[in-house]
């Protein structure tokens, strides 16, 4: 059974289309990226995949239940963790602290029960020695392994990344792309919005395409990066 599934899921702003029968299922443990040109829909079917956005038409099944219309809340105590573009973390806690408040929200445990949880996370994102640091002396690596981490303590089965990498030096990314790489082999499904095409060809085994709100592609990567109308759409190619 599928671990994520959309069917026909599709969602207006007044006369704006913003997602038009999206349909794809991502598989227990799987590793799905979606890419797209800027205003293809890509953040906004993670905000209705987590139910940030409502859904005007279609079904979102998340590990066999049909979450379309439960709120953000439930999906995250049924197991899906989401990073943002933009970490956000508590600047005037420690990293640890952080950790803390996102474990004992997101698995509704006493702070002394995850705790362990908290520091193998730290170990697992490559933040232990930043444990005791305030959240906001961070560099923007940090900040988004924080990012990374938060999501990890609220224990999903599921792992929505969004533009993890953006901004990050080459050497940065391929830093981070190691500890995804590293979550991901541990079982966890990931779907990862991406505009930096080999942090997400390093990880994922398909790849999705939208443009203008509707899937125009979805398969292996090289099939994708190889196909006639992607091109022409996504990297503005006239082939």
């Amino acid at each position: 059974m599928p671990i994520l599934e959309l069917e026909g899921v599709s969602k207006k702003f007044g006369a704006l289309t913003v997602a038009e029968q999206i349909s794809f299922a991502v598989e227990d443990g799987e590793a799905l990226g979606i890419i797209g040109p800027n205003g293809a829909g890509k953040s906004t079917v993670f905000n209705l995949i987590n139910g940030n956005i409502s859904v005007d038409k279609g079904a979102i099944r998340f590990r066999g239940s049909d979450v379309t219309n439960t709120p953000p809340m439930a999906r995250c105590f049924a197991g899906m963790g989401r990073t943002f573009q933009i970490p956000q973390p508590f600047d005037q806690l420690t990293v640890f602290e952080n950790l803390l408040v996102a474990g004992s929200f997101g698995a509704r445990k006493r702070e002394g029960e995850v705790a362990d949880r908290c520091a193998e996370i730290l170990i697992d994102t490559g933040l232990i020695d930043k444990a005791n640091a305030m959240a906001g002396s961070l560099t923007l690596l940090q900040r988004k392994r924080l990012e990374l981490a938060r999501a990890m303590a609220t224990d999903p089965k599921l792992l929505l990344l969004d533009e993890i990498a953006g901004g990050l030096t080459e050497g940065e990314c391929r830093a981070l792309v190691a500890t995804i790489r590293g979550l991901h082999n541990k079982g966890i499904a990931v779907i990862w919005i991406e505009h930096v095409l080999h942090a997400l060809n390093a990880v994922v085994g398909r790849l999705l395409v939208l443009h203008f709100g509707r899937v125009i592609g979805i398969g292996k990567p090289d099939e994708i990066m190889n196909s006639k109308q992607v091109r022409e759409i996504y990297l503005g190619i006239d082939v």
